[in-house]
């Protein structure tokens, strides 16, 4: 309250630090631009002209998504330079199930109070999930909620935009039985089954996440914010090189309730839990609970966080480019025909 009555900075929100974080993160912005992008940072939209001369039918693909409760543990160990990267991730990894190269991202940071510092350290990290992923940060929003949030807490989801020939969008109609599946290594959780970690970790277990656990190698609260991996410069190639049939991004429900998003009707797939290293964090979620094994498989990625589908003849190319790009990708397993028409995933 002035002197004369009220202002915006007395009911909270502080309309000079959000232009201050504005400041702050144009370069880190700027740096993630393509030639494609027509605008600074600042205007009321982001535009963006898409080349559209390598394509014969181009079509465009959005997805959006936030990072969830995974924030929480940001919030208790006070790092913030990750969430951002998980945040474009979740999107671009799904463009990519599509098969479409994501041309730019945009942001929502939603806040009780704005902090510079912790801002900056966010959308720095959004901008290397989009430097890592070849998309631009057109643009984003930064909204001061006074009493909506508590303080030091916040939200950050994202939308992403790739583009896509018609004729090679993903799934292809050519899945068969006898197709095999190659498994692309996760960096961990990713960003999916917080609620679920937090439960048995920190509520049940009551581990510290400031502690280092000779298990994970690192502090319980480092390897928790560990982002997700982002796919793109890895599977962009193989889509020209090879005739990639699907693409599965292993989110929340696992493999048992991804992989089947993409699989014809009496199609059915057999899954090797034995053909890929599990990381351990999987295994003290499910020690400390216990957590059944099923449930875990319902849950988490187990370290798969992609699914090709691809013929035999295609599969020694595909883990070989993969192998040179010195990234962990295993055959875990082959599809089937199903008798009853429906798309049952057997984990064996």
């Amino acid at each position: 309250m002035t002197g004369e009555g009220f202002d915006y900075k007395s009911a909270g929100v502080d309309i000079e630090a959000g232009e201050q974080v504005v400041r702050d993160i144009k370069e880190i912005v700027r740096a993630t631009f393509r030639p494609e992008v027509l605008t600074e940072l600042g205007g009321f939209s982001g535009l963006f002209q898409p080349r559209t001369e390598r394509y014969r039918e181009p079509v465009l693909a959005a997805a959006t998504d936030g990072v969830g409760t995974k924030l929480k543990l940001a919030f208790e160990m006070g790092k913030h330079d990750t969430v951002g990267i998980d945040a474009v991730a979740m999107c671009v990894n799904d463009l990519l199930a599509q098969g479409a190269e994501p041309l730019f991202f945009l942001d929502y940071l939603a806040v009780g109070k704005i902090n510079n510092e912790s801002a900056v350290e966010i959308i720095r990290g959004v901008a290397e999930g989009c430097r890592q992923a070849g998309c631009a940060l057109l643009g984003g929003e930064t909204a001061e909620m006074p009493g909506f949030y508590p303080p030091g807490e916040y939200d950050l989801a994202g939308f992403a935009v790739g583009m896509a020939e018609k004729e090679k969008i993903l799934p292809g109609k050519d899945i068969l039985p006898g197709d095999l599946l190659i498994g692309l290594a996760s960096t961990g959780l990713h960003s999916n089954g917080f609620s679920l970690v937090r439960k048995v970790l920190l509520e049940h277990g009551k581990l510290s996440l400031k502690e280092h656990y000779p298990i994970l190698g690192c502090l319980l609260g480092e390897e928790l914010l560990k982002p997700t991996k982002i796919y793109v410069p890895l599977i962009l190639p193989l889509l020209k090189e090879y005739h990639i049939k699907g693409i599965a991004h292993i989110t929340g429900g696992g493999i048992e309730l991804n992989l089947p998003r993409i699989l014809p009707r009496g199609i059915s797939a057999v899954v090797e839990k034995k053909r890929w290293r599990v990381p351990p964090v999987f295994s003290m979620i499910r020690e400390t609970g216990p957590v059944p094994e099923r449930e875990m498989f319902r849950t988490f990625n187990m370290g798969i966080g992609m699914i090709l589908v691809v013929s035999p003849p295609a599969a020694a190319g595909v883990l070989r480019k993969l192998n040179e790009a010195k990234w962990p990708a295993w055959e875990i397993g082959r599809l089937e025909k199903s008798d009853d028409h429906m798309n049952v995933i057997k984990i064996v």
